[in-house]
């Protein structure tokens, strides 16, 4: 799953990556955490536009908010099947504007936390679904899930699931929902390239909400022992993926 995340590049940087028109100005976000206010890019009348949503999914047809649990993730393997996210996968997909997230290893009663970024040091496409809801008395709010997929060799050694990372030709087409259909979409949510990755343990700091600064993401001074990296992923295929998944280059 992926529970936080970090949007730590410049707005400038993630404009240019994703070549949306607008100039949107955000603060850098070391502890982003669900029902916080989160930038996407969709693609609208042909071209990619920047928008911000809650972090938390919500169906049109849901009738009482309350009454419908916080969804912030979405599995790739059942994006077609479940009614929750069947609309938004066909229609309304989007991408994270990120640059890393964090991920917890269980060690006893402890759990410790990694930070996960591209070893590029760029951006980080995270495929997502968004969806408007309308409540009852007229108010409509933009809503967003991160889709996840079965880790890859790197995160495996720390939990069994992660974001689905697009590279450069896998962000057009998850855009492109009037060309690439929903089937063609899931295609695409194969867990990245090991070699994409870079990952460090970090201090347990970042279990609090409100610590939101750089330290976060700094290494520990002295750093963990090197989680041992399983030789196969939850679906039993090898841990080492390549290029070769569709995802196509990174940014």
């Amino acid at each position: 799953m992926c529970g936080r995340f970090v949007i730590t590049l410049s707005p400038e940087v993630f404009r240019e990556a994703f070549g949306y028109e607008d100039q949107p100005n955000f603060p850098p976000r070391y502890n982003v955490a669900p029902t916080q206010p989160v930038p996407i890019v969709v693609r609208e009348q042909g071209r990619p536009r920047f928008k911000l949503v809650r972090w938390g999914f919500l169906p049109s047809w849901v009738k009482d908010p309350k009454d419908f649990p916080l969804v912030i993730n979405a599995r790739a393997e059942t994006l077609l099947e479940k009614p929750t996210f069947k609309a938004a996968t066909k229609r309304r997909r989007c991408v994270f504007l990120a640059d890393g997230f964090y991920e917890w290893r269980r060690e006893g009663r402890v759990k410790a936390p990694y930070f996960v970024r591209m070893a590029s040091g760029g951006p980080m496409p995270m495929a997502g679904l968004w969806e408007t809801y309308s409540d009852p008395v007229g108010g409509e709010i933009d809503t967003a899930a991160i889709v996840t997929t079965d880790a890859n060799g790197t995160v495996a050694a720390i939990h069994h699931r992660m974001p689905v990372i697009l590279g450069r030709e896998g962000v057009a087409r998850w855009l492109d929902v009037e060309g690439v259909s929903d089937v063609e979409a899931r295609e695409l949510t194969k867990p990245c390239p090991d070699a994409w990755l870079d990952m460090v343990p970090v201090s347990p700091r970042v279990n609090k909400v409100a610590n939101d600064d750089p330290e976060n993401i700094a290494p520990l001074r002295e750093e963990a022992p090197a989680p041992e990296t399983p030789r196969k992923t939850a679906r039993g295929s090898a841990t080492r993926s390549s290029d070769e998944d569709g995802q196509g280059s990174l940014l």
